[in-house]
């Protein structure tokens, strides 16, 4: 059995294998991680930091790339989405 963690998405407990990315938890949790300039929603899209679009607060720090983010026991994600 594979080991797990608990991490919160916009207060939601989430549970995702160790070794996970922020962005792993932010799909898990079906969020949105931030809404565009145009208004439209945005997500997880190339999972390699280079397109910045699924920027999320990090346990407090902003403008975090989540698919570069590993998830820690109780971390706390924020989607501004």
């Amino acid at each position: 059995m594979a080991e797990s963690l608990t991490v919160y998405v916009n207060g939601r407990s989430v549970v995702v294998p160790v070794g996970s990315t922020a962005a792993v938890a932010v799909l898990l949790a079906n969020a949105t991680c931030r809404i565009s300039v145009s208004g439209e929603p945005r997500g997880p899209l190339c999972g390699m930091g280079t397109c910045f679009e699924c920027r999320v607060e990090v346990n407090g720090q902003g403008q975090r790339r989540s698919c570069q983010v590993l998830c820690e026991p109780n971390m706390d994600i924020k989607c501004h989405g």
